[in-house]
């Protein structure tokens, strides 16, 4: 079994590096925006996903200028904000994206996309990054699937961020 899974999550790694390179490129850039700038970023994510959260305020390698978000009243016109969530149609996770499109903060969401769903992270983010898990990595006894590790994925999508955030701040210094 460990072994199906370690097969399993190197190829969920590999179809987000494959299919979302450029999203994760271009959600660094906007995040970026905030730390070169005078503002901050600010992560929310929603169950699961306060891993990245804690990761990214609490981490051994804390994210430049990162920090929960709190409160949408914390929120100034040069910050940047991350949400992630396990589906792209969470209901919660869109109240914040509407909101923060009506406050006019650019964001970036992370979460699995679901075909058909609205309303969708997909069509409200500035840039949408997917973590390709919809459903669970392995297959169970009754026929269905198991091991949905949606706050790994999101993590390895963190740190994709974080790392091409440092490259970019690196490079303006």
């Amino acid at each position: 079994m460990l072994k199906m899974l370690t097969t399993q999550l190197n190829g969920l790694f590999q179809r987000i590096a494959d299919k979302e390179a450029d999203q994760i490129e271009d959600g660094a850039r906007l995040l970026a925006q905030a730390a070169v700038g005078e503002g901050k970023i600010y992560i929310k994510g929603f169950q699961e996903m306060k891993a990245v959260e804690a990761e990214a305020a609490s981490g051994a390698e804390p994210l430049p200028c990162g920090c929960p978000l709190d409160s949408m009243d914390d929120l100034a016109g040069h910050d940047r904000v991350l949400l992630v969530s396990r589906f792209a149609h969470d209901p919660e996770a869109a109240a914040a994206a509407a909101a923060l499109r009506e406050r006019g903060i650019p964001f970036v969401a992370v979460a699995g996309r679901m075909p058909n769903e609205e309303p969708s992270l997909a069509e409200m983010a500035d840039v949408f990054i997917d973590t390709k898990l919809t459903k669970g990595l392995l297959p169970d006894e009754n026929g269905g699937r198991t091991g949905f590790p949606s706050s790994l994925a999101a993590l390895y999508i963190y740190f994709a961020l974080k790392l091409t955030i440092e490259e970019i701040l690196q490079e303006l210094e």
